[in-house]
């Protein structure tokens, strides 16, 4: 008998057959002597529709109202598979946010789950009941529910199997796991049997969409085996784990594609001590992520600083990056936002020399331009045209994985 935290997305349980579907496999586990703890997304679409829904009723809708509407499309996810459960001759609870004891930090629209009190789960499970909780939202000090940002339901999920240290953490997707590459760009793809949490946080910053990069970072933190899975068929999906010496034998394990790339030049600013800070502090306030920066010095004391943001924050990131070079002397600011971003990832990295020139000239070889270049111990990232993204996808997974084939 193990106990296993579920976690279905909205596709997943996108109308009411989904839902009695879901809950056979849940009712499946259950009867395998398994303790069951089931986390839910909001149906597919509905948390769009009560968006729109707000910006309909108020040209600016207060966060705290959003977050309550927004609550709802997994409160009705949740009590929906509890009496599907419940038709089924089984023992289940619905739980919400705030019922299963998820407590945040005050941030409406984007919480942090702060601390989890799993009594109320394991009470619950302690009488056989499966236990079916609400994702994607919690409360804060101040009794305010909150919702924890696009993908929260993922990060639910791992810190409840955190909580009550479960066995396993089973991720139920619209995929059967985690690929080498977007199959949809590349038909050669194949399925990773195991990924390493360092690996699967690179990706998921890195443009993967399959694992939210918190609910990762939970399961890091806390050694919670995640099982990436198809909630369509019954065929194993993905573990994703603690690295083992095994995995550096791959040398690559993943290439991702991110095309919410955009990239800001400030051209000509001084080069002296404190500039820096004084372009990217007021981005870092304006909650603005920056990725890479690259410097270019020129002579005359003057230098031309480079650097990439979101698609979603470029425009806002113009206008400040605009205000602070005007105020410094600043000649020129260049943006462009026909970029992308290629990147290969993989733990065996670390022992293998030879990935970056090899990247650098299957692109070079099909006359692709490098723009701009990162790297970590296990990743390399090149910024380029956004007209040859998938094709370097391709050519990058080719290079990698075609001794494989």
């Amino acid at each position: 008998m193990a106990l296993i935290v579920q976690k279905y997305g909205g596709t997943s349980v996108g109308d009411l057959d989904r839902i009695k579907n879901v809950a056979a496999r849940v009712a499946k586990s259950f009867d395998e002597g398994n303790d069951v703890v089931v986390v839910l997304s909001a149906m597919t679409g509905v948390t769009d529709t009560l968006l729109a829904m707000a910006h309909q009723a108020s040209g600016k809708p207060c966060k705290r109202e959003l977050d309550v509407l927004l609550s709802t499309g997994e409160q009705t996810t949740v009590s929906l598979m509890a009496m599907a459960l419940q038709d089924m001759g089984y023992k289940a609870e619905s739980l919400l946010g705030f019922q299963a004891d998820i407590h945040t930090d005050n941030g409406a629209g984007k919480a942090r789950i702060m601390s989890i009190g799993g009594g109320r789960i394991k009470a619950l499970l302690a009488e056989k009941k499966i236990v079916v909780v609400a994702g994607f939202q919690g409360v804060d000090v101040d009794g305010n529910i909150t919702t924890l940002g696009r993908g929260g339901s993922d990060t639910s999920a791992v810190a409840i199997a955190a909580s009550i240290k479960a066995d396993a953490c089973e991720i139920y997707t619209d995929v059967d796991g985690i690929y080498t590459t977007d199959p949809r760009i590349c038909d050669k793809a194949r399925k990773l049997d195991r990924i390493s949490y360092d690996e699967m946080l690179e990706m998921a910053s890195l443009g993967a969409k399959v694992l939210q990069i918190r609910s990762v970072g939970f399961a890091k933190k806390y050694n919670v085996p995640i099982h990436v899975r198809s909630s369509f068929n019954e065929e194993k999906g993905t573990m994703v784990v603690n690295e083992d010496s095994g995995m550096e034998q791959l040398v690559v394990s993943g290439i991702t594609l991110d095309k919410n790339e955009a990239r800001i030049t400030v051209k000509r600013v001084p080069d002296q001590p404190g500039v820096s800070a004084k372009i990217f502090s007021p981005l870092a306030k304006a909650g603005i992520q920056v990725d890479m920066i690259i410097q270019n010095t020129r002579s005359g004391g003057e230098t031309d600083l480079t650097f990439t943001v979101t698609k979603t924050d470029y425009r806002e990131a113009i206008d400040i990056t605009k205000a602070v070079a005007k105020e410094l002397g600043g000649k020129e600011v260049l943006v462009a936002d026909d970029i992308a971003k290629v990147s290969v990832i993989g733990v065996g990295m670390k022992n293998h020399s030879g990935v970056a020139s090899r990247m650098f000239q299957s692109l070079a070889d099909e006359n692709i331009n490098i723009r701009l270049i990162t790297t970590s111990e296990i990743r390399i990232s090149c910024v380029i045209d956004e007209r040859y993204a998938e094709l370097a996808v391709r050519i990058l997974h080719n290079e990698f994985f075609k001794d494989e084939e």
